[in-house]
């Protein structure tokens, strides 16, 4: 069943820089020869721990592939199936928040520590025990459980699925990760243990004076002296052992701003810890969640609630860590004090289970938590504050007062992420937002894709979470384009900086389809569900709405079809709260003639629906120089609508504002000072002189009064 889902090109999600786990059925024990055929004959995802999965020798190994894949059934499965599968094997289960409960396969009954200690995510199916950190997906539980019921076993041996022999690479890798983590842990040095004025030092130098001394220790905070950063622990599993570290540094901007860079142990897609989770008791039922270690221990000193931080703040919510979550009825979301923190816990609230959690609304008087400790605030008072995230489906004005008022206050923040390489898009548009629907479009041949994946570039390098969608060109080609833009230059003639380039490409929260040609529209939107829940994907890229119209019903009308694929897409953004790209072929126009709203292919849905409109136009045009330029024609959030030229930069790949205005060349002067002096004086003379010959001329030509002869008198009289 599994191969031929594979085979019919089942859905899949492509990461840049992303972990894989293949791993395949092996009779390592005594009870496993019965295996299914489809256990025996496929390779699955399956991982042991976090990042990390068992070999034989029961040591942990890691597997790290730059272009990896995501296998996902082509029907998703839903709660309901599985709580009927679970019924139909008489396993108990208990249907929590986000997980479904159920006794641990993997753990025997007399080692057990807790009745429900596997979990179910009732969105993808995946599967975690926490008592052995073994993870897969539900084809993965459905095998182990149909082997285990066979048999008559009360469990299975953790060894059951062995993953591939590590290269030579990936095992020096590994250990080179596991040796830099315990140097950096080895040598960094306590707070408390270091000088009074030391100490106090690096507290005002990270802004977190209030913040005691007592806390400090409590959460295993550290000093690694060679950067002056301080570290963070992850401990993690049934042992409770080191599993990692993060390093924080901070300086300060020219406006006297601190900002902090961070850098994990093992890399950012393999660090899964919920700092401050060890502190936290089996029998709490209430936490807040942060988005920062400092705001987790000035919530845990000024209330002594319980509380942790989320490992890559607000930018992402990996599914993994649900089920730590689980035990808490009540989930306090506190994120930061800024509108995109709070557009984070609105989302976040969706995964948590939207019943249980509240929200803290940012505001002047309620900023992050370390900042809100140092300025005397009363954390409590906020915390019980916070609003519930489920409202009902009809509000009031007095319910709406807070955003409104929000929105007011933090205009440049709720414009959205702005371009740092198109300015004049930000002029126009304001910044990019989520939950908005763009359609771009433009003549065949003129750069669509090249100038939107710069576009998504631009954001993604922002930290916007992007997922491309490209069905006209594979994805190597255009993550060749997309890695050319990032380093502003052709690779081609410089490969030996190519791994340099490719590393920091490696870095970015990018995400590739491995769709490729004609496909159908709930095809790929399941993919983009499934790809928000489990990457908190914030800008979605489809390239472009033609080829999806391939595989619809051909009987029906074709326009019809498009809007229904549109109105998809509109609903599918504002709901999953996600900027929707869709790029559009227009029409076919006459070659002199400019390209409008009206030229996008199809009926008037795509621009009645659309937030903003995008047109890339390739023409000269009489106002502005250069042969190709941007058009906005639709502009929902303030309505501005304007047209700017661009620039192509064939070795590079990108499109820059061309500087308004040409230099003049200047000539070099190499005559001495002296006789610059005396041209100057001679120039200067017979301006005079000019000068005073146009006032002569100008007086010479005036009319003055003629005297005439009258013919009566013959005395001569004025005439005028």
């Amino acid at each position: 069943m599994w191969r031929g889902l594979l085979l019919r090109s089942s859905t899949c999600l492509l990461q840049v820089g992303a972990p894989r786990f293949l791993l395949q059925g092996c009779l390592t024990s005594p009870f496993l020869r019965p295996l299914p055929q489809r256990l025996l004959h496929r390779s699955f995802p399956i991982r042991w721990g976090t990042g990390y999965f068992l070999t034989h020798t029961g040591t942990r190994g890691y597997k790290k592939d730059t272009k990896s894949t995501l296998e996902f059934p082509v029907t998703p499965i839903t709660v309901t199936d599985i709580k009927q599968y679970l019924r139909s094997k008489d396993i108990p289960f208990h249907d929590g928040y986000s997980c479904l409960h159920i006794p641990s396969i993997f753990v025997d009954l007399s080692t057990r520590k807790e009745v429900f200690s596997l979990f179910i995510d009732k969105t993808t199916g995946q599967f975690l025990c926490k008592d052995t950190l073994v993870e897969g997906s539900w084809e993965d539980l459905q095998d182990c459980l149909e082997v285990m019921q066979k048999d008559g076993e009360e469990s299975l041996n953790p060894n059951v699925l062995l993953g591939y022999p590590e290269s030579v690479e990936e095992q020096e890798e590994r250990e080179r990760e596991l040796r830099e983590v315990q140097r950096i842990w080895s040598t960094s040095v306590p707070l408390t243990d270091l000088p009074e004025d030391e100490a106090q030092l690096i507290k005002t130098m990270f802004q977190i004076t209030k913040l005691s001394n007592a806390t400090l220790k409590k959460f295993g905070v550290r000093l690694f002296k060679p950067t002056k950063s301080l570290v963070f622990p992850w401990f993690g599993g049934p042992d409770s052992s080191l599993k990692g570290v993060k390093l924080l540094s901070a300086q300060r901007t020219e406006t006297d701003k601190v900002t902090y860079n961070e850098a994990a142990v093992p890399k950012s897609n393999s660090y899964y810890n919920l700092f401050g989770l060890p502190l936290v008791g089996r029998l709490d039922s209430e936490v807040v969640v942060t988005g920062h270690e400092f705001d987790t221990m000035a919530v845990s000193q000024a209330t002594g609630l319980p509380s942790v931080a989320l490992p890559r703040g607000v930018s992402c919510l990996p599914p993994i860590l649900l089920p730590y979550l689980e035990q808490f009825k009540r989930v306090t979301l506190w994120l930061g004090g800024d509108i995109r923190s709070w557009e984070a816990s609105k989302s976040f609230s969706r995964k948590l289970g939207i019943r249980r959690c509240s929200l803290v609304r940012p505001g002047e008087y309620r900023p992050c938590a370390v900042e809100a400790l140092a300025r005397g605030k009363n954390l409590s008072n906020i915390i019980k504050a916070s609003i519930p995230a489920a409202h009902k489906s009809i509000v009031s004005f007095k319910q709406l007062r807070e955003d409104v008022y929000g929105e007011l206050v933090n205009t440049d923040q709720v414009a959205g992420v702005k371009w740092t390489r198109f300015p004049e898009l930000n002029r126009i548009l304001k910044g990019h937002r989520k939950g908005e629907l763009t359609v771009f479009t433009g003549p065949t041949g003129s750069g669509k894709t090249t100038f939107i994946s710069e576009l998504a570039l631009d954001l993604c390098m922002q930290g916007v979470n992007t997922l491309w969608g490209s069905f006209e060109i594979n994805n190597v080609r255009l993550a060749k384009i997309m890695l050319t833009q990032f380093a502003m230059q052709r690779l081609e003639e410089n490969l030996e900086h190519y791994d340099f380039w490719a590393d920091k490409f490696e870095e970015l929260p990018l995400y590739f389809m491995t769709f490729h040609g004609q496909q159908n529209i709930k095809t790929v939107l399941d993919t983009m569900q499934h790809a928000v829940y489990l990457y908190d994907i914030n800008h979605v890229v489809i390239d472009n709405l033609q080829f999806m119209m391939g595989q619809e019903n051909l009987s029906v009308d074709k326009f019809a079809v498009q809007d229904h694929i549109i109105g998809v897409f509109r609903k599918f953004a504002t709901n999953s709260s996600c900027h929707v790209t869709l790029i559009i072929h227009p029409r076919k126009e006459e070659d002199d003639r400019e390209l409008q709203t009206a030229s996008i292919f199809g009926s008037a849905k795509a621009s009645q629906e659309a937030d903003n409109v995008l047109i890339l136009q390739e023409k000269k045009l009489v106002t502005c120089p250069g042969r190709r330029s941007l058009q906005v024609t639709k502009n929902r959030f303030d309505g501005d609508v304007g047209i700017f030229p661009l620039d192509f930069i064939k070795s590079s790949l990108t499109f820059s504002t061309p500087i308004k205005g040409k230099h003049k060349l200047r000539k070099v002067n190499t005559k001495p000072e002296n006789e610059e002096e005396d041209e100057a004086t001679a120039a200067a003379s017979k301006k005079e002189e000019v000068k005073k010959d146009k006032v002569e001329k100008v007086k010479g030509n005036t009319k003055t009064p003629r005297t005439v002869k009258s013919p009566a008198n013959g005395n001569g009289a004025i005439q005028k």
